[in-house]
């Protein structure tokens, strides 16, 4: 039997072969991660009489690079291993010398394979890797939209101040409406206060009138805001209004998708738990892709990282543990966003956090723990694939 390890990088990859005994059969191997670059890995690997039937392939999962050259493999027949980099270092922290280089890389890939102590990484479906893909896309852009927020915030801080106190949502519809045409003081204060009730009026669709035209005017009048470059900081908030609503609209056209994705899966039973959305669900499904990947609800709890984490050393047992942290941020995300609803309005979760709170237990604590049991919850609804019912 031979073991092939790959170490995976951009642009090259660095492949080594060793025999049963560990002893290398070769020089190692660079190839380019590429067509030319893959025909000639299957060169050296005829060369090396290596093929299908007698040889394991490893390889780490390094960012999305590994991706072409596993699908190119495993298309072609090769039994292919992809582990978690973490396991990788901690192999070669096992040797005296703690060398690092592609070529001792490769090797210390196919020695890890050899030995066969190793927790393999399941490469998921093609529906699975979709809603993977598409749902840490949204993350991305609520985490954009919520970074231009903060911007238009800062810029308001500096010229009208005041603002934030008129409306209770200063990115609701009315509020960025506003913006869009009127964005310092001056600007509020040279329209009429006719023109301008009218314009609320009519992009609140009736819910605000002359009151708030009027309190809209007394703060232009009375603000605090610099005086000057207002033309500078008045462009910068309509651009980035512009922005967030425009980002807004891609989130809406992905929630679409997702909930496509998430309808024609196998486990869109997960919308039955209280507190989980259809997007929220798709970042749950996305993120645990083959729920029988998990033997036991604990290791789905290790796996989202909302498992305690253990300080012990000698006699002393730490008593104040925080959670692991480690595994998916996004599930542990999507979870922790799914313990605000469920801690309100499931009957068990609502009581569970209730009696947290009746011990003393801070806020953030107790969500941790619902979304801990909610954890519990998500694993045994998609290994039974049956709804989720709440117990009054």
């Amino acid at each position: 039997m031979f073991y092939v390890g790959i170490d995976i990088a951009k642009r090259n990859h660095q492949v080594g072969i060793i025999d049963e005994t560990g002893k290398p059969i070769s020089k190692t191997l660079n190839f380019s991660n590429s067509e030319p670059g893959f025909q000639k890995l299957l060169v050296f690997l005829t060369k090396t009489e290596v093929n299908t039937e007698n040889s394991l392939i490893a390889m780490e999962a390094t960012g999305h690079y590994w991706f072409a050259i596993y699908f190119f493999l495993t298309d072609l027949g090769f039994t292919v291993k992809v582990f978690n980099p973490i396991q990788t270092d901690a192999f070669r922290d096992v040797s005296i010398r703690k060398a690092k280089t592609d070529i001792i890389d490769c090797i210390n890939i196919a020695d890890l394979l050899r030995f066969g102590k190793y927790s393999e990484c399941i490469v998921p479906d093609e529906k699975t890797i979709a809603l993977k893909n598409l749902s840490r896309f949204r993350f991305s852009m609520i985490d954009l939209c919520s970074d231009l927020k903060r911007k238009v915030i800062c810029l308001l801080d500096q010229v009208f101040p005041e603002y934030d106190k008129l409306f209770s949502d200063i990115f609701g519809i009315t509020s960025k409406q506003l913006l869009l045409k009127f964005s310092t003081p001056e600007e509020f204060e040279d329209i009429s206060l006719t023109k301008l009730s009218n314009f609320i009026s009519k992009v609140s669709q009736g819910r605000f009138g002359k009151s708030k035209a009027q309190d809209i005017k007394n703060a232009a009048a009375n603000s605090i805001g610099i005086s000057f470059a207002l033309n500078s900081f008045s462009f910068q908030i309509k651009q980035l209004i512009e922005q967030i609503d425009f980002t807004q609209k891609q989130v809406e056209q992905i929630d679409n998708e997702l909930d496509k994705l998430l309808q024609s899966s196998d486990y869109a039973v997960i919308t039955t738990v209280t507190g989980i959305s259809c997007t929220l669900g798709s970042v749950i499904v996305g993120e645990i892709g083959d729920i029988n990947r998990f033997e036991s609800a604990p290791k789905l709890v290790a796996y989202a990282g909302l498992d305690a984490s253990v300080k012990q050393s000698g006699d002393f047992t730490g008593t104040k543990n925080k959670i692991s942290k480690r595994g998916s941020p996004y599930l542990r995300r999507a979870l922790w966003t799914a313990s605000f609803t469920a801690s309100q309005y499931d009957p068990v979760l609502s009581n569970y956090y209730s009696n947290l709170i009746a011990r003393g237990k801070s806020h953030k604590l107790a969500l941790t723990a619902v979304a801990r049991k909610l954890c519990n919850i998500v694993w045994a609804v998609l290994k039974t694939n049956k709804p989720y019912i709440p117990k009054a």
